[in-house]
C-alpha cells in the first residue's frame, strides 16, 4: 500500500509542477480603453477639444497627512476653462487611472451637479475664458503600504448651446515616494 501511495505521489508531481509553471490568465478585457494603438480611452476619442484642463502641482508627491497619523496625502488642484468663445454646459467629469500594465481604467465619474460643487461652477455652466478650480483634488493613503505611483487622466465633457460636444483633459502624475 505504501508503495502504491508513493508511486501515485510521484506520478502526480510532474502535473502539479506543470500547473504551477503555466502563466497566469490574461487580464480581463478593459472596456474603458479597447484600442491600445491609440493613447486616449474610448470615451475621449473623436471628440473635439474645447476645454483646457490642468493640475498643479504636477507631478505631485505624497506628504504625511496631518489629519491621519501614519497616513499620506497627495495635494493638488485641478482647473478647467472653456476655450470655444461661448458658454458650455458640463455633461460629465471624471478620470481614468493607469497604474498597471492593463492601461487606462475608468476611475471617477461625476455628474454635472457633482462637478458644479467640486469646481465651484454654478449649474455646471462654463463661461468662456473663466477658470473653475477643484481646489482640493486630493488622493489619500491610510499608511505607507498604500503609497504607489500612477497617472490619472482627468476629463470634462461639455456641450455648447447647439448641442456640440467638447472635451478637455489633463494628466496628473502621482508619485510614490515622498520628497
Amino acid at each position: 500500500m505504501k508503495l502504491l501511495l508513493l508511486l501515485t505521489a510521484l506520478t502526480a508531481a510532474p502535473a502539479a509542477l506543470l500547473a504551477q509553471a503555466t502563466p497566469p490568465a490574461a487580464p480581463a478585457p478593459n472596456p474603458a480603453w479597447t484600442d491600445h494603438r491609440r493613447v486616449l480611452p474610448d470615451k475621449l476619442r473623436q471628440v473635439p477639444v474645447g476645454l483646457t484642463l490642468w493640475h498643479t502641482p504636477n507631478p505631485v508627491y505624497p506628504k504625511p497627512n496631518p489629519e491621519q497619523p501614519g497616513g499620506f496625502v497627495w495635494q493638488h488642484s485641478t482647473m478647467v476653462r472653456s476655450e470655444v468663445g461661448q458658454e458650455l454646459t458640463v455633461v460629465e467629469c471624471g478620470s481614468f487611472i493607469w497604474y498597471s500594465e492593463v492601461g487606462w481604467q475608468a476611475n471617477l465619474h461625476q455628474n454635472p451637479a457633482e462637478f458644479a460643487g467640486l469646481f465651484q461652477c454654478p449649474n455646471g455652466r462654463l463661461r468662456p475664458g473663466r477658470t473653475y478650480t477643484f481646489a482640493q483634488n486630493y488622493r489619500y493613503a491610510a499608511s505607507a503600504r498604500g503609497l504607489y505611483g500612477g497617472d490619472a487622466l482627468w476629463y470634462v465633457l461639455a456641450r455648447d448651446p447647439a448641442g456640440k460636444l467638447y472635451k478637455g483633459f489633463g494628466l496628473i502624475e502621482t508619485e510614490a515616494t515622498p520628497q
